[in-house]
């Protein structure tokens, strides 16, 4: 996939493409390489103008400030990052047996966010360098995960509690742990030391076995 095309996807809505010019696309081509490399804050217009092939007042006739350019960036990867989530038929899904174990459900998680970070990295990376120093992405971030995701994870969590599954520590814990332990396997694996040796199938078998002895209500570290 050439890179045009994955940043086409990644600003798609509900499917359908966003209508860009090819300079915009070129533009935020450009703010993701350099925002990736040097940081957002090390990073002037002018920079990305070069890139992109444009002058720097192309960049400011599409977007009013390099805030907003930054933003342009991280609101289409928040809302795919929690992708899964804002499927209609998730919970449904989850309820009616296509997992039938808590196990299966966080394995294939795991999996489809293995896949999304593999294939947008470069924005990723953006947004996770960017987070800790912008108060509108990280409102931007609770917003989306209290909206779109904490519901229906504790919908799935408690469903497994019931069943005896999990152990019945707070179902918030249960949420945490599994997010911090998924976020923190691709963040090491893509962002901190994407030059290791990597056996990717093995560690995130690892990862869901870590998640499932430290929760499960049979053998786990809370029995």
């Amino acid at each position: 996939m050439n890179e045009q095309q994955w940043l086409k996807e990644l600003l798609q809505r509900n499917g359908e493409d966003v209508k860009l010019s090819e300079k915009q696309i070129k533009i935020l081509q450009a703010a993701i390489e350099m925002f990736a490399e040097k940081g957002y804050a090390a990073t002037s217009t002018s920079e990305i103008a070069k890139r992109a092939g444009v002058a720097e007042g192309t960049i400011f006739r599409h977007y009013k400030t390099k805030k907003d350019l930054l933003l342009a960036i991280v609101t289409p990867t928040l809302f795919k990052s929690v992708a899964p989530f804002l499927a209609k038929e998730f919970v449904k899904e989850v309820f009616e047996s296509q997992y039938q174990s808590y196990e299966d459900f966080i394995r294939a998680l795991l999996r489809n966010r293995y896949q999304f970070v593999k294939k947008y990295l470069p924005a990723i990376r953006v947004f996770w360098q960017e987070i800790a120093f912008h108060a509108e992405i990280k409102e931007q971030f609770q917003r989306i995960f209290t909206t779109h995701v904490y519901q229906k994870f504790k919908q799935i969590v408690e469903h497994f509690q019931e069943k005896g599954e999990l152990t019945a520590i707070p179902v918030d814990s249960v949420i945490r742990m599994t997010i911090t332990t998924i976020a923190g396997f691709l963040l090491t694996r893509f962002i901190v030391l994407p030059d290791y040796d990597w056996d990717d199938e093995a560690e995130m078998e690892r990862t869901v076995q870590f998640l499932m002895h430290g929760l499960s209500k049979k053998d786990g570290w809370f029995a």
